[in-house]
């Protein structure tokens, strides 16, 4: 039917990206061929090729840590200066160029503040490790995905918190496994054996010995500590490099595999025939209900990064099992686990803590059903964060004004809903928080017989409106008109588990999550893989972005781009008087129409609009790009009898190819 809406497009950003370098049919045949079994040996031809570099600067570009600088002081908008061959040949020279092979700058230390008074080591490499990390990264991950654990969910594609928590949901709920095993390694990324690191590496088919190299000499990188002092690490992976929740996943894989092989795995099940849900996952009833006949402990993993709990059938198993993996870390891993923070829990008499939350089964008729909270430290950190952001409400800090303090409160609002709210008593935790929270607001925002809080402000946006707007506990700022989310208005959602069909390795697994690009790809590639000659990497990388975003069309008259020839990338604000190479500064045009925005001869002007016979419509749009490019504008009424004067600037139609 005419006016029937085209379906939104699914899109996953690293995705995009991939297909943005043609670098997706390469991870698909890595993941594959590691599903295969087979071993690779030359991989780091695929990890310095020139588009997986250009896609790690784009990946860390769009990352928010890439503005924290390093020891030498330097961001990804330095890197993005460069032009993107002179960025390919750094990179290559940095790994391959140096006389004794790849050296990593020192590593910057920061300590991150914990709400028990400590502090997290945070390790803060140099830009440029970064980019190198993210390139090998990229490449191994579909090799190691392809080995993974499905019971694993921290720091892996398309798997987070809402996943592991509907895990421990369902496998405490509906399959009756009382006995939860709460486990807490010491100091697990500080304590990370590299040899034992590598050995696990090379049984994952992971064989190139210069690859293996380069990742030890990144384990091995020298850390320079807040005092000025340089440490050279033995062991552990810091915390906050690119590649080390991939490491840290590998590390534990191992464990992963030992827990499934007692149960899930075990031999046995293969002699019995299963079939799969709706969400892709066998269905093992028949092998279960023989196993239970035998002295096989039922126990299943659910891990987060070092995080994990184990869950078991009775009290036996659990403390059996508390024994056997503690011994096993020790002897296999070289890792110790905390004493005081290692315990069995029967969550029908007590809560267990996992990822933030606090979880225990409570009678419901003859039935157990979860009940969750927010846990103890979480609930006191958010309350304290909340009612000290009022404080900033009442004082703006410099440089933010009123306006942006309660942003930033309506930011952290937000984010506390959006990862609690799988809690199922999560209402009645952010009622309490609510209430004090509210008190402070109507005593800090309090002057005189007056007060700041009003009941009417600016209007709302959709997405407020849609979860705001029918709180009568929402109220506004009286001088600056913005309202205050309130954080208790929030409902419980029930946590989606892990689809086991979505893959970002298969083309089959994708289309799940994502759509491929509706564009003309060939051109797309065509354009990424044109040399760029004096321009940045910037600029080379947002014209690939703007050709996506634009439908491959040009911005004024809506015409798709035929050839490499006809693409020109306009710089809205020219780079003569202070334009930059951002995204949101560059435009993608027709060749003729990027000359007719800079030009300023009228018999040129003349016919340039009798070729190209622009409308209103798009006169409108070119007046706007060449106003922004100091040139009078075209009269809509004669646009043939035009009387533009030069400004004194020069033409500027130097083409984007």
């Amino acid at each position: 039917m005419p006016n029937e809406k085209k379906p939104k497009t699914k899109c996953v950003e690293y995705l995009r990206h991939a297909e943005y370098y043609d670098m997706q049919s390469t991870f698909d045949e890595l993941y594959a061929r590691s599903q295969a079994g087979e071993i690779f040996e030359n991989l780091m031809d695929v990890i310095l090729s020139r588009e997986n570099i250009l896609l790690a600067y784009r990946n860390i570009k769009s990352n928010t840590g890439s503005i924290t600088p390093g020891t030498d002081k330097l961001e990804i908008s330095d890197i993005g200066k460069l032009t993107a061959d002179e960025v390919t040949a750094r990179v290559r020279k940095i790994v391959k160029g140096a006389k004794n092979g790849y050296t990593p700058r020192s590593v910057r230390r920061k300590d991150i503040p914990k709400p028990n008074g400590n502090t997290r080591p945070l390790g803060i490499p140099c830009i440029w490790d970064r980019l190198v990390q993210q390139c090998i990264k990229q490449v191994m991950e579909p090799i190691c995905e392809a080995r993974f654990s499905n019971n694993s969910y921290g720091f892996r594609p398309n798997r987070s918190v809402e996943n592991a928590i509907a895990a421990i949901y369902r496998l405490m709920q509906k399959s009756g496994l009382h006995y939860v095993v709460e486990f807490d390694i010491k100091g697990f990324f500080d304590n990370v054996d590299h040899s034992k690191l590598i050995k696990q590496l090379w049984s994952l088919n992971i064989r190139d010995k210069e690859l293996l190299y380069v990742i030890r000499r990144i384990l091995k990188a020298p850390i320079l500590m807040p005092n000025g002092h340089t440490e050279h690490p033995t062991k552990g992976t810091p915390q906050g490099g690119i590649i080390s929740p991939l490491l840290a996943n590998v590390v534990l894989n191992e464990l992963d595999h030992w827990i499934e092989s007692q149960w899930q795995c075990n031999p046995v099940t293969e002699n019995y025939a299963y079939r799969e849900n709706a969400a892709g996952c066998p269905i093992q009833s028949h092998a279960y209900r023989a196993m239970r006949n035998t002295r096989l402990k039922e126990i299943y993993i659910v891990r987060y990064a070092d995080d994990f709990r184990i869950l078991c059938r009775t009290k036996e198993q659990a403390d059996r099992t508390l024994i056997a993996v503690t011994q096993w870390l020790k002897e296999r891993l070289r890792l110790d686990v905390s004493p005081e923070k290692t315990r069995v829990v029967d969550v029908r008499r007590s809560y267990s803590e996992f990822l933030g939350f606090k979880i225990r089964l409570r009678k419901k008729g003859k039935k157990y059903v979860v009940q969750s909270h927010m846990c103890d430290k979480a609930y006191k950190k958010v309350k304290a964060s909340l009612t000290k952001q009022v404080g900033n409400i009442k004082f703006p800090r410099k440089g933010r004004g009123e306006a942006g303090e309660v942003r930033l409160f309506n930011s952290m609002v937000m984010g506390i809903q959006n990862y609690y709210q799988l809690a199922t008593d999560i209402s009645i935790d952010c009622g309490d928080i609510g209430r004090t929270v509210n008190t402070v607001l109507k005593n800090r925002l309090k002057s005189g017989k007056t007060h700041r809080l009003k009941k009417e402000g600016r209007d709302l946006t959709k997405m407020e409106i849609q979860r705001y707007g029918k709180s009568e506990q929402l109220r506004y700022i009286a001088q600056s008109k913005e309202p205050i989310y309130p954080i208790s208005y929030v409902q419980c959602k029930n946590p989606m588990s892990q689809r086991r069909k979505v893959c970002a390795y298969t083309a089959a697994g994708r289309s799940e999550i994502h759509d491929d690009l509706r564009i003309n790809t060939f051109l797309l590639l065509q354009l990424m893989r044109a040399p760029t000659y004096s321009r940045s990497t910037e600029y080379a990388d947002n014209r690939i972005s703007l050709f996506s975003a634009q439908w491959g069309k040009c911005a004024v008259t809506g015409k798709k781009f035929q050839c490499i020839s006809e693409i020109h990338c306009h710089h809205k604000k020219p780079k003569g008087i202070g334009g930059r190479d951002k995204y949101e500064n560059l435009v993608l045009v027709l060749a003729p129409v990027h000359e007719l925005i800079h030009a300023i001869d009228e018999d040129t002007i003349r016919s340039y609009l009798t070729a190209l016979k622009l409308d209103t419509s798009q006169l409108t749009k070119l007046n706007k790009l060449r106003t922004l490019a100091k040139r009078k504008p075209i009269d809509l009424e004669k646009p043939n009898l035009t009387n533009n004067s030069h400004n004194g600037m020069t033409k500027e139609t130097k083409k984007s190819v």
